[in-house]
Formats: structure tokens, sequence, C-alpha cells
């Protein structure tokens, strides 16, 4: 399949929401348990100013996954560090576009002097870990029983890479 990143941008508002939104309802992949208003999306956009991010758009232009890297921390002493979000609609799943648009934050974090990179992953989204586990992050650190979502009591696990 033939894909391209650029930079988030206003049109891709509605597509971005409505990718997160699909997580919201039927996964743990995304924390909230209310749909994200299309607003939501300047959010993302506040988030991840100077630091890589974009969607991934499929051959016919239609978006089929975002991401962004974002501080860790807002406290310089951090800037080495980034944390990861990104999605990519499930039917596009499985076919590599993940490992592709990882590779595109983690090329760009390394560009912009970033050194590390995590990710926080709900303990009921083993999909996440194991991709995270594959594309070299290693778990470094888990908080138990900190979220609550549909009535179940989960982990959030973190994960880094170091580049």
């Amino acid at each position: 399949m033939t894909s391209s990143i650029a930079p988030l941008s206003p049109g891709d508002r509605n597509a971005v929401i409505d990718i997160f939104n699909y997580y919201v309802e039927n996964s743990f992949a995304a924390y909230p348990e209310k749909l994200a208003p299309y607003e939501f999306y300047d959010t993302f956009l506040d988030m991840c100013q100077g630091f890589p991010n974009g969607t991934l758009k499929n051959e016919s232009g239609e978006v089929v996954g975002f991401g962004m890297l974002r501080p860790y921390s807002p406290i310089p002493t951090f800037s080495i560090t980034a944390e990861a979000t990104y999605f990519v609609k499930q039917e596009y799943t499985g076919k590599g576009l993940g490992t592709i648009f990882l590779e595109y934050l983690i090329d760009g974090g390394r560009n912009n002097g970033i050194k590390s990179i995590l990710a926080s992953v709900s303990s009921l989204n083993d999909g996440s870990m194991r991709f995270h586990a594959r594309h070299g992050f290693v778990e470094c650190g888990r908080f138990r029983n900190v979220g609550q979502k549909r009535g179940q009591v989960f982990d959030v696990v973190y994960y880094q890479r170091m580049l």
C-alpha cells in the first residue's frame, strides 16, 4: 500500500478526531470514555507544537492514521524525552502502516535532539504492548490500577525506546 505523511493541518480535523473516537468507543487504546468533540483537535495541535507530527494518507488521499511526539514534561531538563501518540484506522491495522508512522516519528525526534521516546499503553491493549515490544521499546514502568474505563480497572504501562 502506498502512503504518505504530512504534518497535521486544519483540514485533517474531522478525519483525525473520527479515528481517535473509534478507539475511544471501541477499545482501551484511547483513554477517554466519552467521544472527543472536533474542537479537541486543537488540543492535539497545541500538544505537539515544535515536535514531529502528521497524518498518514493512503494513495487516494484518505487520512488513515495520525500521530505525534509531544513533550514528556514542560520542564526544559526533560527536553530530550518525548511521548508518542499514534493511531491507525482500524481497517488499516496489520498492514505495516503503524511501523511506517513510528519510523517517521523516530526519525523526526532524532533530528530534533530527542534521545528517548515514551509510550503510555493500557494494560488491556495487548496489541499495542506487542507492537511496542517488536519495535525496540522496553517496559520501563507500570502504574497499577490507575485507570478505569467502562467499569474495567487497568494499569498504565510505560514503554521506552532510546534513540
